[in-house]
């Protein structure tokens, strides 16, 4: 069972669990405000492709253990997580205590995504699954959500009960990691674009992709891992920068 006492003392040391430090400190589980961020609804406002491509990039940055980029996966997510789980869940300090708990299950098994799904809907997943777990130790019957609803929250870019969560600050940042690597994505060499917007905005197979190519799978494997490694050179200074300089 959760306890919001023991989320209050994460939210004090680490945001996802004791050691793990990120800027996103500042936007964990809070009091609701009353007004949101002004530049709330624009957090999402990205190019298919750098959206994904971002996800991946900070995941792999996270899994080699860059404790800032999970914190941006975190700030990216929160809030629809929380809409989602507020379709199963509705009392919204136990919403929050779920989130929270999710963000820490995810952390604690991201060396076990491999990109075959979106980052989002692994996520969810797991999110979905400790909803259910919780109600069902408490005896509650859990809602059953479908693809629909969940690509629904996917979408939503309203809900000013949870805009509390971000930062002008924090989606600036984000906004701007996101550019970068819209921009280096369409900067790169022909083969290495067509490769990497072929895995992470179409989401096909590296034996697809190297169908449509018309090349080896591991020539594949090479052109995507070339594209990621450029991309996060050239994220390496926005994430690199100190707190204080940046966030």
């Amino acid at each position: 069972m959760l306890h919001t006492k023991s989320i209050e003392k994460l939210s004090r040391t680490s945001f996802v669990e004791p050691g793990i430090t990120s800027y996103t400190n500042d936007v964990k589980i809070q009091k609701k405000s009353k007004q949101g961020s002004p530049m709330a609804n624009k957090a999402n406002d990205l190019p298919a492709n750098a959206n994904r491509e971002l996800d991946q990039v900070l995941v792999e940055r996270a899994q080699a253990g860059d404790k800032k980029a999970f914190g941006l996966l975190v700030e990216k997510y929160h809030r629809k997580l929380g809409r989602l789980l507020g379709r199963m869940v509705r009392d919204q300090t136990e919403v929050e205590d779920i989130v929270q708990e999710s963000f820490i299950k995810a952390y604690r098994a991201l060396h076990n995504f491999r990109g075959d799904s979106a980052f989002y809907t692994w996520l969810y997943r797991i999110g979905i699954n400790t909803a259910k777990n919780y109600l069902v130790s408490l005896g509650r019957k859990p809602q059953v959500l479908n693809d629909v609803e969940i690509e629904d929250v996917e979408n939503f870019e309203g809900g000013s009960e949870m805009r509390s969560m971000e930062t002008p600050e924090t989606m600036m940042a984000t906004k701007q990691i996101a550019q970068t690597v819209n921009d280096t994505v369409e900067s790169l060499p022909e083969d290495l674009r067509t490769a990497i917007t072929l895995r992470e905005l179409e989401g096909l197979s590296y034996e697809e992709i190297a169908t449509i190519m018309q090349c080896p799978i591991g020539t594949v494997r090479s052109r995507i891992f070339r594209a990621r490694e450029t991309i996060a050179t050239e994220l390496r200074p926005l994430l690199d920068t100190p707190d204080h300089k940046r966030w």
